[in-house]
Parts: C-alpha cells; sequence; structure tokens
C-alpha cells in the first residue's frame, strides 16, 4: 500500500511505458519482498513497513524481535534468547551476528547469560561482524567488517577490530536516506530520484 500511494507517476508515455515493464519484471521480487515481513508479523514480531528480511536466520521467540521501518536485513543471523529492537533505516549486511546470549564463565554448569540488543535509527551493521549481549550500537554508528562488539557504540561512532574499538571517525549526522528504496524492485515504484533523495520516508 505505501508503494503504491507514493509510487512515482511519469509524465509522460514513454516514461509511463518505462516505469511499468520495470514493476512488472519485478512483480515476483516484489512479492516476496512483501510477503517475509509479513510471516514475521504473523509469528509475533513487531515490524515496520518496508523492511527487507532477506534471506535472514532468525532462531528463538519472534515476539522478541521489533524492527523499524524501512530497514534491511542480508543474510545475517538473530539469536532471540533475548529481545532485539533495530530501529529505523538500519542496514545489516551478510554474515552479521546478532547474539543475545552467551554461556557464563562463572557458571559451573555453563549456563546461559543473556541480555537484549538496541541497534539506533540509520545504524550500519557490516558483514561479518558480531553483536554480542547487552550492546545497544547508537544512532548512525557503523560496525566495521568483521568487527566483535562487546561494549555500547556511540550515536555516529565507527568501530573495527576484535575486540572492537572506537575509531576517530565519525559518521556524517546529517542521515537522510532510505536504504531499501536503493532495491531495484521497491525503486521500480518509486522512481530512482525519489528514491535517492529522501527515500519517500513519511
Amino acid at each position: 500500500m505505501h508503494l503504491w500511494r507514493n509510487r512515482e507517476k511519469p509524465g509522460s508515455f514513454h516514461r509511463w511505458s518505462i516505469v511499468w515493464l520495470k514493476r512488472i519484471y519485478h512483480l515476483f521480487a516484489t512479492s516476496n519482498l512483501l510477503l517475509r515481513p509479513a510471516l514475521a508479523r504473523r509469528r509475533g514480531a513487531v515490524v515496520g513497513r518496508l523492511v527487507i528480511l532477506g534471506s535472514s536466520r532468525i532462531q528463538g521467540d519472534w515476539s522478541g524481535l521489533s524492527i523499524g521501518d524501512e530497514t534491511s536485513l542480508g543474510r545475517c543471523e538473530i539469536a532471540l534468547h533475548d529481545k532485539v529492537s533495530i530501529g529505523c533505516r538500519v542496514v545489516i549486511n551478510d554474515g552479521a551476528l546478532i547474539l543475545t546470549a552467551s554461556h557464563s564463565l562463572r557458571d559451573p554448569a555453563w549456563g546461559h547469560k543473556k541480555a537484549p540488543i538496541t541497534i539506533g535509527d540509520y545504524a550500519w551493521i557490516a558483514s561479518n561482524a558480531i553483536v554480542l549481549p547487552g550492546v545497544t550500537i547508537g544512532r548512525g554508528a557503523v560496525v566495521g567488517a568483521g568487527a566483535v562488539v562487546r561494549e555500547d557504540v556511540p550515536d555516529f561512532g565507527v568501530v573495527i577490530g576484535n575486540p572492537a574499538r572506537l575509531t576517530p571517525n565519525q559518521r556524517t549526522r546529517e542521515l537522510n536516506y532510505s536504504p531499501v528504496m536503493l532495491n531495484a524492485p521497491f525503486e521500480a515504484w518509486v522512481g530512482p530520484a525519489r528514491s535517492k533523495a529522501e527515500g519517500v520516508h513519511t
């Protein structure tokens, strides 16, 4: 419905033909992208609009998962031993692990130690990064590829390495993009100019 309301409305027959050919070509992919979030909602997750779940592997109680609008998850893994809250316009790349539990080193029975994870709006978790239990990733923060995050990451901070360390670099605070609108099936509906400029975030 959101895609239809915010669709590109071509002003010429030539552009209209191109736009509708693209929409028809991407029809199956668009349907699949919309289906996975719908199934996640049926399993108890709170999922915003235009969320891309990709081939993500989500284990545990889905009612503990919350994902904001226009967030994109690749082939990542989320272990829901505790709650995971993911903001709007977040990108979690392929191979990333979001782990809400581990084994206690001080427990003679090697029991579980669990804690929730929070990921702020516009955060970017790069490929093969690992986020450990109890961590908060701030708004606009970046977790570099392969980083292992044990401690909170501040807003717009950039961390790399194992264990992850804060770098002197900071991400720009003027973030205004929609990662899902850069995806071809959705872009076919809203048009390339709007998807790059504002991502029709309304």
